[in-house]
């Protein structure tokens, strides 16, 4: 009866939907328990990437084991691979049965011998952290989200973007957001020369009301993900929090599922 006193809408009802839908599927699947007693929010800063080292393959693993670390995945038979560096890139593998997320950091007994899972990166990427960051996170997600016992919302062939998803439900969502967009950003020549890209399927906009959900279910204050959000994105972001806050017969269930 009064449309002008209606909030606009950020996102399309199909988009916000599926986001809610695609946190039910990542709770379900990968430990609600340690969604709420393990997970936080990962920030681009020495707080949670701390350390230095003198080469850029040393610096690439370090970024890589912390991400690895947040992301209860330390157990995990991984490999860094230097996409530049190998001349046939290594086939995709699957995760060996019985793998989930845990804060232990040494590989099973019955998993010890299993085949290493390819992490394929390019070194210039540390020129721009926050990318390196999110594609470790995309990459670990994918392989985290193969271990599902049920298809993701949208089937198959919404994978890369249902495993976009699942970084940000990993933690990851600040980086993920503020490198959503690189690929189309470019710097004049007298600088730095093209930004770093990351191959990226989701908006910035949908990531960043990803992260407004991931914040209500860990009951974070809007201001702690706020001030790590590059300043284009927080206006968004708020106004992301105030909607999802809205939403409380979509956001409640999620919350039961944690035993909120």
């Amino acid at each position: 009866m009064f449309p002008f006193l209606k909030p606009p809408q950020l996102l399309d009802e199909i988009t916000v939907a599926w986001i809610f839908d695609s946190f039910a599927w990542a709770l379900r699947n990968f430990d609600a328990r340690f969604f709420a007693a393990q997970t936080i929010l990962v920030t681009p800063s020495n707080e949670h990437f701390p350390g230095s080292e003198s080469s850029a393959e040393g610096l690439a693993r370090l970024v890589f084991e912390r991400v690895r670390h947040y992301a209860g995945m330390r157990h995990w038979p991984c490999r860094l691979v230097d996409e530049a560096r190998v001349q046939e890139l290594p086939p995709p593998a699957t995760p060996v049965a019985g793998l989930t997320r845990s804060m232990a950091e040494e590989v099973p007994a019955p998993l010890d011998a299993a085949p290493a899972l390819p992490v394929i990166y390019r070194l210039d990427q540390l020129r721009d952290p926050e990318v390196m960051i999110a594609h470790f996170a995309h990459t670990l997600a994918h392989y985290l989200g193969t271990t599902a016992s049920e298809p993701p919302p949208g089937g198959e062939e919404n994978w890369p973007h249902v495993t976009e998803l699942l970084a940000v439900f990993m933690g990851f969502g600040v980086t993920l957001a503020d490198s959503a967009n690189t690929a189309k950003i470019r710097s004049c020549g007298s600088c730095s020369g093209p930004a770093v890209e990351r191959e990226n399927y989701l908006s910035q906009f949908d990531v960043t009301y990803a992260l407004a959900i991931f914040c209500h279910l860990k009951d974070m204050p809007a201001r702690e993900a706020a001030r790590h959000l590059k300043s284009s994105l927080r206006p968004f972001f708020k106004k992301a929090m105030k909607d999802v806050a809205r939403r409380e017969s979509q956001l409640q269930p999620l919350r039961e599922m944690l035993g909120q």
